[in-house]
């Protein structure tokens, strides 16, 4: 069985950070989204893995993931010429998965469960032509929903709609047999310009194939947002962080709750409250830090206090009397102006400098 991540698209919800970058390489607890996919992939023994990379930010991603090897998977890049829906970027992607079951998983997405079970099952019975990752919303409308019935089966996969009667969504995870290319050989765009996947697997049922389905009873989070990826970041630190003091940190600082400081990094006068994650050559000095808080490699946090947010590499925070609910680009200055007063909450993307008045 074969992966394929689904790591293009231009991040709209994100800008302006993927001006700069891909969605998928910012940081949760510190690691790129995108690692998580590849975690959960090769946990499920899948170590073959395609990824589709578009044409602005394909270069980052090769770089970032690299080979695979350090993830014990082997990677093969697939462009995407434009982003055409999620039954197109399969489609792209035949002729690396020609032949081969395989799993297709969203490259922004997090969920709190490893997906080996489901793979295992899929891959013990040849019963079914599809199966899909499903987990009860509030607010199904703003997703791809499934309608199943009693065995089991997915009967019916509806994009987005508008009276849903089910709150079954699509979490962005999928396994499929070959058969899924016959099927979207034979759909055409939706109104929105796009090869639905949904649409591919509505095929599949109608073609006389059958889809499963499991439920993911933890958490699922997209992070195509500021404040999903914050709740992302809170999540993934409240469940995952595991403490570790490999930095230095001076008798004047202070420290509770799972904190992380990673090797090369300074705390000096300054107290940490967790779950925090401190990445490599960071220097926090005479200042608050945590609850909530991942602050990246090599960033500067001076006389300042950080709840609640994510400080991406290179990043200087400096004077500023309370900082939270932020998500802070690579190589940003934030400072005070003339005066300053209150609490902020920013989102900033890369090589900014703000400086802050109270006027």
């Amino acid at each position: 069985m074969k992966g394929l991540i689904l790591a293009g698209g231009a991040g709209t919800r994100l800008r302006p950070l993927t001006y700069t970058g891909a969605k998928q390489l910012v940081p949760v607890a510190n690691r790129p989204v995108l690692f998580y996919v590849v975690d959960n992939l090769v946990d499920a023994g899948i170590t073959d893995i395609g990824v589709i990379i578009s044409p602005e930010t394909g270069g980052e991603i090769r770089s970032t993931l690299g080979d695979g090897s350090r993830f014990g998977a082997q990677f093969t890049f697939i462009p995407q010429d434009k982003p055409a829906g999620l039954a197109h970027a399969v489609a792209t992607a035949e002729p690396f998965l020609r032949g081969s079951d395989f799993v297709m998983y969203l490259g922004d997405n997090l969920i709190g469960t490893p997906i080996r079970e489901p793979v295992e099952a899929f891959r013990s019975s040849d019963e079914f032509a599809a199966s899909v990752m499903l987990k009860e919303v509030t607010n199904p409308s703003s997703f791809g929903v499934a309608e199943v019935d009693a065995a089991g089966k997915v009967t019916r996969l509806v994009e987005k709609p508008k009276e849903p009667k089910s709150n079954l969504a699509l979490v962005g995870i999928y396994l499929f047999r070959p058969s899924i290319f016959d099927a979207i050989a034979q759909i055409k765009p939706s109104p929105r310009g796009e090869l639905e996947i949904t649409d591919a697997i509505s095929k599949v049922i109608e073609l006389g194939g059958k889809v499963n389905f499991s439920r993911v009873t933890s958490w699922w989070l997209d992070t195509g947002k500021k404040d999903d990826l914050l709740l992302a970041n809170d999540t993934v630190l409240d469940d995952w962080l595991k403490p570790a003091i490999d930095g230095d940190v001076d008798q004047a600082s202070r420290i509770s709750g799972r904190v992380r400081v990673a090797k090369g990094a300074r705390i000096e006068r300054s107290t940490i409250r967790g779950p925090v994650v401190i990445g490599e050559g960071a220097v926090v000095s005479h200042s608050r830090i945590g609850p909530f808080t991942a602050i990246g490699d090599r960033v500067s946090i001076v006389r300042s206090t950080v709840e609640h947010s994510v400080i991406m590499q290179d990043s200087a925070i400096t004077d500023i009397a309370r900082l939270e609910d932020s998500l802070i680009g690579k190589r940003v200055a934030v400072k005070p102006g003339a005066s300053r007063h209150g609490a902020l909450s920013l989102m900033v993307g890369d090589d900014c400098v703000i400086e802050l008045s109270g006027d």
